[in-house]
C-alpha cells in the first residue's frame, strides 16, 4: 500500500476524488477518518510516508494525530510547533523534491535506502483557519509534481469538512456525556452533608472529567490557601498550607479563571506549589458563598498548554456545584452545633449528653467501664439575687470552662441545666470519679474569680451497674440521688435514701 499507480488522466482522478468524498462524508470518529483519508490518497499517490496532524493556533501547537511507514498504520503522540511548519505557517502547500530531511517537519523510513527523499504537504482547512495539514512522502527523489500537489490539496479539503463533521459529532457526544456526569455529581453532592466527602466527590470528578494528573480543592483564609482534597499522580497534601500570590488571589477573587500555561514560568503561581507541581499546566477556578471568594478549584497536567476554554468551563460548574453543597453542608453543620450545644457556656447542652450517654452505655454492656458526676453551684441562687443574672450567667461561663480544663478527649462534660453539669467518664471506677471530682472541686475553690462569688460544689457518683440499671437515665437518677445526698449533708440535714 506504498507506492501507487497515479489515474492516467483527468477524469479518472476526478472519479478518485468522488470516491474519497463518498467515504470521507460516511466517516465520524477521527481515527476512522484519518485512517481513511491514508487509504483513499494511497490510491493515487505514493505514500511510502504519510502521515495526518492537527494544530491549535492559540497554542501553536501541532500534534501528529496518524501517520503510516511503508503500509504500517499507526497512531502517533509527536507534537511540534506549528509556527516551524511552513504549511502550517503560511497555510500554503508545499512540494520538496530532494534534501527532505533538512525542509520537512517529519520524515518517515528507518533505513538510508528507505528514507523519505521527496515529500509533498498540504494544509487542512477548517471555516477559514489552518487546522492541520496531511503530507504524502516517497522514498525516491523527485516522485511528485504540481498536479500532485493539487490532488493532495482536494483530498485535504474533503478532509478539512469530514473533520469539521467528526468534530461537532464529538463535541455533541463529548457534552452529552459530561451533561450525564454532571448530573450524576449533582445528585451525589444534594445527598450529601459531609463537607469532606464534597469535596472528595468534587476533586475525584474532576480528575476523571478533564482527564487530569491532578485535581485539587483549596480553601482559602486571607492569604493562606489549604488543600482540603486532592487526587491524581499530582495529588497535594492534604491540609497542607501555603501562601498563595498576590495575582493568583486577586484574579480568584474578581471572580476569573486562572489558566497557567507552564508552571515553571507563570508568577502566577506561588513558589510552595510550584515546587510540588514540578512540571506542566495548571486551571483554576473560583469557588463562592454569596459575594465571597472561599476557595478555589484546580487540576493540573504534567504536559504544558493541556487547558482552554472547555477546560474552564467543565470546571467551573464543578466549582458552582462544589460551592453551593459547601455552603449547604456547612449550614447543616452550624445547625447540628447549635442544636447539640449550651448558647450561654458552650458546652454540650442535655440534648448532646443524651446521644453521648446511650453510646458509652451501650459500650458499658459490652464490659466498658463508664462513671457520671454531677455536679451542683453551690451558693449560686443567692448570687442571682444579690447581684444579678449577669453576674450569675458569667459564673456559669467561668465553671464551665473550670470543668473543661480537666476533661479528656473520651470524656464528655455537659451543662445539664441551671446551675448543674454533668460529666461522662469513659473507663473509670468510682474510685477514679471520685478523684476527678475532687480535683474539680479544689480548682473551683482555688479559682480567684469563682472563690470571689463564695461559689462552692457538691456532686453525685454513679458507675454503670448492669445488676441495677437498664437504661442510661439509671445513671443520671442515681448520680442525681448522691448528689441531692451530699447537699443535703452540706447543709447538715438527715437524708434519706
Amino acid at each position: 500500500m506504498s507506492r501507487q499507480k497515479r489515474p492516467s488522466t483527468l477524469a479518472d482522478r476526478y472519479a478518485v476524488l468522488l470516491e474519497t468524498t463518498r467515504v470521507l462524508a460516511s466517516t465520524r470518529s477521527l481515527d476512522e477518518l484519518c485512517r481513511a483519508a491514508y487509504r483513499e490518497t494511497a490510491r493515487v499517490l505514493e505514500t511510502d510516508g504519510f502521515y495526518i496532524s492537527r494544530y491549535n493556533p492559540e497554542r501553536d501547537l501541532a500534534r501528529v494525530v496518524f501517520y503510516a511507514d511503508q503500509g504500517q498504520e499507526r497512531t502517533s503522540a509527536v507534537t511540534y510547533r506549528g509556527t516551524a511548519s511552513a504549511v502550517l505557517r503560511t497555510g500554503e502547500p508545499a512540494i520538496v523534491s530532494e534534501n527532505v530531511e533538512g525542509r520537512s517537519i517529519l520524515t518517515l523510513g528507518q533505513q538510508e535506502s528507505e528514507a523519505t527523499q521527496s515529500a509533498i504537504t498540504t494544509p487542512i482547512r477548517l471555516e477559514g483557519t489552518v487546522a492541520g495539514a496531511i503530507s504524502a512522502q516517497s522514498y525516491r527523489a523527485g516522485a511528485y509534481d504540481e498536479s500532485d500537489l493539487q490532488l493532495l490539496q482536494a483530498i485535504a479539503d474533503i478532509v478539512g469538512v469530514a473533520m469539521e463533521n467528526s468534530d461537532q459529532v464529538a463535541e455533541l457526544e463529548r457534552r452529552r456525556t459530561e451533561a450525564e456526569h454532571i448530573e450524576e455529581i449533582g445528585r451525589r453532592l444534594s445527598g450529601s452533608l459531609e463537607v469532606g466527602q464534597i469535596m472528595t466527590l468534587v476533586t475525584d470528578a474532576a480528575l476523571a472529567l478533564l482527564n487530569a494528573d491532578g485535581a485539587h480543592l483549596f480553601r482559602l483564609d486571607g492569604r493562606l490557601a489549604t488543600c482540603g482534597a486532592s487526587a491524581g499522580e499530582q495529588a497535594y497534601p492534604t491540609l497542607g498550607t501555603f501562601e498563595i500570590g498576590d495575582e493568583l488571589l486577586g484574579r480568584l477573587r474578581a471572580g476569573d479563571a486562572v489558566v497557567v500555561d507552564d508552571v515553571r514560568r507563570d508568577d502566577a503561581i506561588s513558589e510552595p506549589l510550584r515546587r510540588h507541581l514540578l512540571d506542566g499546566s495548571l486551571v483554576a477556578v473560583p469557588m463562592t458563598a454569596g459575594d465571597r471568594t472561599t476557595g478555589f478549584l484546580a487540576a493540573s497536567s504534567l504536559k504544558t498548554k493541556e487547558y482552554s476554554l472547555p477546560a474552564v468551563q467543565l470546571l467551573t460548574r464543578l466549582a458552582a456545584q462544589a460551592s453551593v453543597a459547601m455552603e449547604n453542608a456547612e449550614l447543616h453543620a452550624r445547625l447540628e452545633t447549635l442544636s447539640l450545644t449550651d448558647p450561654l457556656t458552650g458546652l454540650p447542652n442535655r440534648r448532646h449528653l443524651r446521644i453521648h450517654l446511650a453510646k458509652e452505655t451501650a459500650a458499658a454492656v459490652r464490659g466498658r467501664r463508664l462513671a457520671v458526676v454531677i455536679f451542683d453551684v453551690d451558693g449560686f441562687k443567692e448570687l442571682n439575687d444579690t447581684r444579678g443574672h449577669l453576674e450569675g450567667d458569667r459564673a456559669l461561663r467561668l465553671m464551665a470552662q473550670t470543668l473543661s480544663t480537666l476533661g479528656r478527649a473520651m470524656n464528655l462534660v455537659a451543662r445539664f441545666g441551671g446551675d448543674e453539669f454533668i460529666s461522662v467518664l469513659s473507663e473509670s471506677s468510682y474510685a477514679g470519679a471520685k478523684l476527678y471530682a475532687e480535683r474539680v472541686c479544689s480548682l473551683v475553690a482555688s479559682h480567684p474569680q469563682l472563690a470571689a462569688f463564695s461559689l462552692t460544689l457538691s456532686y453525685g457518683i454513679a458507675v454503670y451497674d448492669p445488676a441495677v440499671m437498664d437504661v442510661p437515665d439509671d445513671l443520671v437518677r442515681i448520680a442525681d440521688r448522691q448528689l441531692y445526698q451530699a447537699k443535703a449533708r452540706r447543709r447538715g440535714q438527715v437524708s434519706t435514701p
